[in-house]
């Protein structure tokens, strides 16, 4: 598996496989072709049919100028999100290939997708699980072995950016831009009526800051991919309520981060985090299990209780799907990371007294996430031809 840093990652939304991807993508072009003045982009499958709702098309024209974007909704694709770069000069043409993977990852036609050096020599729970009781040693420090200490320096500016995030999306108020009408709610949210139970108030708290960080992102401000920019509420709104409830310092944040990081990367390595793909049980399922097991090892418990946590969290959102409306990433996207967060929480305390029953395994819920995946019709995987996307009316 590669480095975390390439899990978490600093971005501007509102997608990291329609934005985020795609300029990166767009950057590699132009560095290689600097001097060129008449760039063509030709855009496939779900990068075609939500691009305009994504951005997309002003994510690439942020790197390359006022260049041609081609939006071909017909034409089959290798990678559901593939594009086409092309440098177009008075007598040549140049052109390359890219695949947008999801969490702001791309991989080049015809090139070995190791952009990465691999880090981590062990890629499922149980190999790990079973490395960290043969060393006496947590989820975390695993991470930090083979990341290096620097790793937490890393985390923690990951940390602020979230922390900076919630706290900005909390004071903001407005429509969001795209058409729908849709308006900022996590400042409503996070007014508390002094009469309510505390459980009412704990998931008012914890779906504000989910939709805090959520709104930000279908504003397009800069925000971490957890995994992916449209699931990227769900870890920092968990993470939060429970630092504000149990004095949790940054130390023990930067643990539940490595912890979390440990089963996205599992995910993203054996099956998938992007929604074009796999729907968005993919996005969400995934960021829902790092949050829970994040939280489990917060809270001290243990690594049967961390992948107990993990588990649950993802196996019931298998069969999600992605379809949204107009190709936005608001509804249902910024509802959904707060439902999502509310879920962790209670896969978490769920494994606190069950873990000992499980009968299924995280690594077995992982690639059954992936087959459900490519079961999924493709109106149902981030193409908004079906589902809400289709029928929704205003």
């Amino acid at each position: 598996m590669k480095s975390l840093r390439q899990l978490y990652k600093v971005g501007v939304g509102p997608s990291s496989s329609h934005t985020m991807g795609p300029a990166k993508a767009a950057r590699l072009f132009l560095n290689k072709h600097p001097d060129c003045t008449h760039f063509k982009v030709v855009l496939y499958g779900s990068l075609a049919l939500t691009g305009k709702g994504h951005g997309t098309d002003r994510a690439l024209r942020r790197v390359l100028g006022n260049c041609e974007v081609v939006f071909d909704t017909e034409s089959p694709c290798v990678h559901p999100n593939t594009m086409d770069f092309y440098a177009i000069y008075s007598d040549t043409v140049d052109r390359m290939q890219v695949f947008s993977i999801g969490g702001g990852e791309i991989v080049i036609a015809g090139e070995s997708p190791a952009e990465h050096q691999e880090v981590y020599d062990l890629n499922t729970f149980k190999h790990i699980a079973d490395y960290c009781r043969k060393h006496n040693m947590r989820l975390w420090q695993y991470a930090e072995q083979r990341e290096g200490k620097d790793i937490r320096n890393y985390m923690k500016n990951i940390w602020h950016v979230m922390l900076k995030n919630i706290e900005e999306g909390l004071s903001a108020e407005g429509e969001l831009e795209g058409g729908l009408g849709v308006q900022r709610r996590a400042k409503r949210l996070l007014v508390v009526d002094a009469n309510e139970d505390p459980q009412t108030t704990e998931d008012r708290l914890v779906s504000a800051y989910a939709f805090a960080v959520g709104e930000q992102n279908a504003d397009g401000a800069e925000v971490v991919t957890a995994p992916t920019c449209g699931s990227c509420g769900v870890l920092p709104a968990t993470f939060r309520y429970f630092q504000l409830q149990n004095g949790f310092d940054d130390e023990t944040i930067v643990n539940g981060l490595l912890t979390a990081g440990i089963v996205g990367n599992i995910v993203k390595t054996n099956a998938s985090i992007s929604g074009a793909e796999c729907g968005c049980q993919a996005e969400i399922g995934t960021a829902c299990a790092m949050a829970s097991a994040g939280l489990a090892e917060m809270r001290g418990m243990t690594i049967e209780q961390i992948e107990y946590a993990a588990e649950v969290a993802l196996e019931h959102h298998l069969g999600l799907t992605c379809d949204p409306v107009n190709g936005l990433v608001q509804i249902p996207c910024i509802e959904r990371n707060a439902v999502s967060a509310m879920r962790a929480i209670n896969a978490m305390r769920l494994a606190t007294f069950l873990a000992d029953s499980r009968k299924i395994t995280l690594d077995t819920v992982i690639m059954t996430m992936y087959e459900t995946g490519k079961d999924l019709g493709e109106g149902y995987r981030e193409t908004a031809k079906s589902g809400l996307a289709k029928l929704y009316k205003g």
